[in-house]
């Protein structure tokens, strides 16, 4: 039997929690929000009823149900009219990609509309990856949207060197490198760390941990890889690069190891469409 190893988040992604007092607090509709993937029995209407308990949640929602990527035949005015044209997954992936972006103030270094679009992408493709590999979707989906937020807490306590990283990451998947040279740790190490902090779930902690190398840690995380795929996925896109053709590039080991079906994924990615075009709806 294969022991699992201690969550190893370096020391160094600790301290940069000494800013962790400048984050809004995580809402008390996001926990619960959180706990709801736990219950497979939770309905439309407990959902919608939980969201519009929180009015700037309620209102980013209701922005980006009546965006042009969700474009519903006719424009929705209310928090349930928003419930029945999203259906109960996207209805919680869209609330808590905009609990979560909205916990975080504008930073030195760093593009806010860039890094949200970024995540925007990243979750929608770790959604994508997941379903390939059987995992949570819904869960991975949150996850990819969370993965970037180590990074922004970096930038409150290190704005030029991490805006130097993101000068620096050039091929797709490099940031993970470049921050573990000079900070000691990377930006999922870091996210590890907050979300352990909102008690996220306990597996949810552990891919973040072992996001930043899934090859080397065990047992094997579907989920970190999967995090680690998105990224890269995302870092080709918003380059205009091919998102496969990077994969191949950049971790090829890792794809081997997940048993990809590259044809298969360049067809999902490319019937996604832009995951990120709503990106404003999210932030505003």
């Amino acid at each position: 039997m294969t022991l699992a190893q201690p969550l190893a988040i370096p020391p160094s992604a600790e301290t940069f929690f000494a800013n962790h007092a400048q984050l809004r607090p995580m809402p008390e509709v996001a926990a619960r929000l959180i706990k709801s993937f736990d219950d497979p029995n939770v309905s439309l209407r407990a959902l919608a009823d939980l969201i519009e308990k929180d009015p700037t949640l309620s209102a980013r929602v209701l922005r980006l149900a009546n965006s042009a990527r969700f474009n519903p035949s006719h424009n929705v005015s209310t928090l349930m009219d928003a419930a029945n044209a999203l259906g109960l997954t996207m209805l919680r992936n869209l609330s808590m990609a905009a609990a979560i972006s909205g916990r975080f103030p504008e930073v030195q270094g760093l593009d806010r509309r860039h890094v949200w679009r970024h995540a925007a992408i990243t979750a929608t493709y770790a959604r994508i990856l997941g379903k390939l590999v059987r995992l949570e979707a819904d869960e991975v989906f949150v996850a990819g949207m969370m993965l970037r937020t180590g990074q922004l807490l970096m930038a409150l306590s290190a704005p030029e060197q991490v805006a130097e990283v993101e000068r620096l990451a050039g091929e797709p998947g490099s940031r993970y490198s470049l921050e573990q040279h000079r900070f000691g740790c990377t930006h999922a190490h870091v996210t590890a760390s907050l979300a352990a902090h909102w008690h996220f779930p306990n597996e949810m902690v552990r891919a973040f941990t072992d996001a930043s190398e899934p090859l080397e840690r065990r047992p094997f995380s579907r989920m970190a890889a999967v995090l680690h795929l998105a990224e890269v996925l995302a870092d080709a896109a918003v380059k205009g690069l091919d998102p496969v053709e990077a994969l191949q590039q950049a971790v090829p080991e890792l794809v081997a190891h997940m048993h990809l079906d590259l044809d298969d994924l360049r067809d999902r990615l490319l019937a996604a469409g832009d995951p990120g075009q709503d990106v404003d709806a999210l932030l505003h």
